[in-house]
């Protein structure tokens, strides 16, 4: 404790850098697994073969998916947010695709009775209905982030890493404890806030159904 309260500045940053890394990453996800998992939820045949392609990053170990990609962006943020995004394709784009399948026929039927476009029945019906699902993913993937960003630190990116990896290269164990104590404690609250609005969309969505 003396130690943190001593170098609160620099765990500042840390915790900063941390915090803008992953929402960075995450706010690229979204953008890109949108309009894929869109896309994916009306063609069976495309959504096999895009899971699979994404299944077979989300398997590359976090350490080695950094490896490959120091040699084409060098070292620092670039990798580490390309390689956060990579990783969380599969789970945002396979929640965006189930969430809009899972939208009862009857709502989508009732939907073309009242002659909405396929593009007004995706923004009025199918994506508040399927919410609570991608909300879940959401979750899951902002976490994954998290913990993944952490070991980011060996490629320069920063965050919380860097003082879990000093602590280790100096046998510093204030510094280790530090920077997995606000690790955990920024997961934990991420996962919590979001599963607390995930069961407010489900209670939405349960009454508007």
């Amino acid at each position: 404790m003396s130690w943190a309260l001593e170098n609160y500045d620099v765990i500042a940053v840390a915790l900063a850098e941390h915090v803008v890394l992953v929402a960075t990453a995450l706010a690229i996800s979204l953008v890109i697994a949108f309009p894929l998992g869109i896309v994916t939820a009306r063609r069976p045949a495309l959504y096999v073969v895009t899971m699979t392609s994404m299944g077979v990053l989300y398997t590359i170990p976090a350490l080695a998916l950094f490896a490959l990609l120091i040699p084409l962006m060098g070292l620092g943020k670039a990798p580490a947010v390309t390689a956060l995004v990579l990783y969380s394709l599969l789970i945002l784009v396979r929640n965006i695709a189930i969430g809009i399948r899972e939208v009862p026929g009857e709502l989508v039927e009732a939907a073309d009775g009242m002659g909405y476009g396929k593009g007004q029945r995706l923004v009025r019906i199918e994506l508040p209905l399927a919410m609570p699902v991608i909300v879940a993913g959401i979750r899951i993937t902002a976490v994954t982030q998290i913990a993944v960003a952490t070991v980011a630190a060996y490629i320069n990116a920063g965050g919380l890493g860097d003082l879990i990896f000093q602590g280790i290269t100096q046998d510093f164990g204030a510094k280790i404890v530090t920077g997995a104590v606000l690790t955990s404690l920024l997961a934990i609250v991420t996962d919590e806030s979001l599963k607390h609005l995930e069961r407010r969309l489900r209670a939405a969505t349960a009454g508007r159904a």
